[in-house]
């Protein structure tokens, strides 16, 4: 089988919020990908696995008070780390999925954090809650969680490393995570908040207990979809790759979503990428649907993909059908580390 590779993308509609009064600070919001390589997959030189850091808050701290870290793939530390981001700034992390290139940075970024902060404050780790799949096996994030310090319990590093500092707590990092579950709906529903910022999800179709989530702030939202595609498993119809996630997207700034490039996809089950990986994952990037409710919000509009999708800019929202609106304006083929701030600078 061809190696392959997605690429995460992202894409910002032309208007941008601004404040009338020079007097008051005005609210920022800097969405950054962490890592864009798909998996799973060998490592890829320059790329890391899924990521994106979600920062809001003012000019004055660098739109840094609140700082949400969306998957946690191989790299995600190092990521961190040249955007000036300690792990222990980290305010929360959200999991879409418990598939390894989204969660195995996890155990690096929460070991630093305890290495370096073992007192606290603690970390929310926000994910789906327990579920079981038709083929009886469980998927929960709450385990995960729970036992990702057991392997440097085991070789002794943390009994060593407490010896040493004994304020850090004795279980080493899986103390100072405060695991927060939910169960998807069909629906969006509030799941995390901190001040004016709160985070939503939906129940999105990938793996058993899949999500996707939106952040809003008074500078403006993003919609992570992650690895989301259509409920019934077959290359998407042209409408969206996700209704789930459409529905999540209405009204946003920017949407930060997952696709695998049209060259990538089978034109037999032989081809490239196996049929079963084609059928979650979608053979070519199709584009989401969003403010379809209201055309006046057009200017709004943004999208964002994994995978390189078609030439640049070819409008904004057109109406291709009554009452149904498609983003088709600028797409950008993000790299690791590529950011979009709202306002714009």
């Amino acid at each position: 089988m061809r190696g392959w590779r997605a690429a995460m993308g992202i894409a910002l509609a032309t208007h941008l919020i601004t404040m009338s009064s020079a007097t008051v600070a005005a609210p920022c919001l800097v969405v950054t990908l962490t890592g864009t390589a798909g998996g799973p997959q060998q490592p890829f030189n320059g790329l890391a696995s899924s990521g994106t850091l979600v920062r809001y808050g003012e000019d004055a701290n660098n739109c840094g008070a609140v700082k949400l870290q969306f998957d946690a793939g191989r790299g995600t530390t190092m990521r961190l780390s040249q955007l000036g981001v300690g792990t222990e700034q980290l305010n929360a992390v959200f999991f879409t999925h418990m598939h390894n290139d989204h969660t195995e940075g996890f155990a690096d970024l929460v070991q630093s954090r305890w290495a370096f902060h073992g007192i606290g404050p603690k970390i929310d780790a926000v994910c789906s809650a327990d579920v079981v799949s038709l083929q009886g096996f469980t998927v929960s994030c709450r385990k995960f969680v729970s036992h990702i310090a057991d392997a440097f319990i085991q070789s002794g590093e943390i009994a060593q490393r407490h010896s040493e500092v004994k304020e850090r707590t004795a279980g080493g990092p899986a103390e100072l995570v405060n695991t927060i579950t939910f169960d998807p709906k069909d629906e969006p529903q509030v799941v995390w908040t901190i001040a004016a910022v709160s985070v939503s999800a939906i129940r999105s179709t990938h793996i058993p207990g899949n999500a996707s989530y939106r952040v809003d702030t008074p500078a403006g939202s993003v919609v992570i979809g992650g690895d989301a595609a259509n409920d019934t498993l077959a290359p998407p119809r042209k409408w969206s790759t996700s209704d789930q996630v459409e529905t999540l997207a209405k009204g946003a700034d920017i949407i930060v979503h997952s696709a695998i490039h049209p060259v990538m996809g089978p034109t037999t089950a032989a081809e490239c990428i196996p049929m079963p990986i084609i059928a979650r994952r979608r053979c070519r990037c199709e584009v989401l649907d969003v403010n379809a409710s209201d055309p006046a919000d057009r200017g709004r509009s943004a999208i964002s993909l994994q995978g390189a999708w078609q030439p640049a800019d070819r409008g904004r929202l057109q109406e291709s059908s009554p009452g149904r609106w498609v983003f088709t304006g600028q797409v950008i083929v993000g790299t690791d580390l590529a950011s979009l701030r709202v306002p714009a600078k």
